[in-house]
């Protein structure tokens, strides 16, 4: 549930869509595609539930593996990816280096509850940005649109 006083996310207890119609009015405008990997079902249904009303469309993969195999397939359509550190059998940076392996370029936000210091070194190897677990729904959304958006190149 989303804690009225800090709108941190901590567990959905409230349907989905009553927490997106709180952030603000669906869009129909297609801002980008993203393809979120995260072995928790629970947290890509709140990925999904809180960007596609603001216009991203939005793949899930519920597993390392399957992210993995999804953007060898489709990489070519997928603006950014949505990557959990921890999950069981690959770990996030390895999955990161699978869909390197695929394109070079490949936009990456870090979905972690983990210390900074896995991120920064995920950001030597072209990590765009991380968001830290708990979030806050209106800012994640607000830093998938940034990194979506920007034309800033992918560090390496």
């Amino acid at each position: 549930m989303i804690s009225k006083r800090s709108r941190t996310l901590l567990r959905v207890e409230r349907p989905l869509l009553y927490w997106v119609s709180m952030m603000g009015a669906v869009s129909t405008k297609s801002r980008g595609r993203v393809l979120a990997i995260d072995d928790e079902p629970e947290l890509l249904e709140i990925v999904k539930g809180s960007l596609e009303p603001c216009g991203f469309e939005v793949h899930t993969a519920a597993s390392a593996k399957e992210g993995v195999e999804y953007y060898e397939q489709n990489w070519k359509n997928i603006d950014l990816v949505l990557l959990d550190f921890l999950m069981p059998g690959m770990t996030g940076d390895l999955v990161f280096e699978c869909l390197k392996q695929r394109n070079p370029d490949v936009r990456t936000l870090l979905l972690t509850g983990c210390e900074d210091s896995v991120a920064k070194r995920m950001f030597e190897e072209g990590l765009w940005g991380y968001v830290h677990k708990p979030f806050v729904l209106d800012e994640f959304v607000q830093q998938v649109g940034e990194a979506v958006d920007s034309s800033e190149p992918v560090r390496r």
